[in-house]
């Protein structure tokens, strides 16, 4: 008989971004497409069907709401999983989430996002949101950063690592590169 305590386990929250190699993260539909391979898409595909939920900021959010809710499979692949996946938007100015599977965070986000990561189920993953990345690497909730650096410099737009506060160590555990010359770099926070 085994008298040791069950471990609990804890739903992760995972960050996926495309990123320059200047590090810009904001509108990858302008400079990201020429470097989509089939490699990506299974690494795309691979991250969500990992995870049973999506965490959005508000712009992510609003850009994904306006786009996909019309859009069936045949036309974006991943068009079934955006809008049949429970959403949780963390916002303070947004009045209400309407699309599909959407649920609001206002207040509390922190306590929110901690109680989401206690219910069962898979992963939780982010897609762009830049912002809500920044504060929960600051807040210490993110539990992995994947990043697809692309092999080009964008010059400007928004960073992924701008506002994030004090240093941060983070300790690489998969690193591919894909043959468009994109480095597929999976991050968790170092626990020193």
């Amino acid at each position: 008989w085994n008298m040791e305590p069950e471990e609990v386990h804890m739903r992760k929250v995972l960050a996926s971004e495309f990123v320059s190699l200047d590090g810009v993260a904001e509108s990858p539909d302008r400079w990201q497409l020429p470097y989509f391979s089939d490699e990506m898409g299974e690494a795309v595909g691979a991250a969500m069907a990992a995870s049973d939920a999506m965490l959005l900021g508000r712009v992510t959010y609003q850009e994904f709401e306006s786009y996909f809710p019309g859009v069936s499979s045949e036309d974006q692949p991943f068009a079934d999983y955006m809008n049949d996946t429970p959403k949780f938007v963390v916002s303070t100015t947004l009045e209400k989430a309407e699309w599909n599977n959407s649920t609001l965070i206002k207040d509390n986000i922190a306590e929110e996002i901690t109680r989401l990561k206690q219910q069962p189920g898979k992963d939780i993953g982010i897609s762009g949101s830049i912002a809500l990345v920044q504060s929960l690497l600051r807040e210490n909730l993110l539990d992995e950063l994947r990043l697809m650096i692309h092999p080009v410099v964008v010059g400007n737009g928004k960073r992924l690592f701008e506002n994030v506060g004090d240093q941060t160590a983070l300790e690489l555990v998969d690193s591919k590169t894909f043959g468009t010359g994109v480095l597929n770099l999976t991050y968790q926070p170092a626990h020193n």
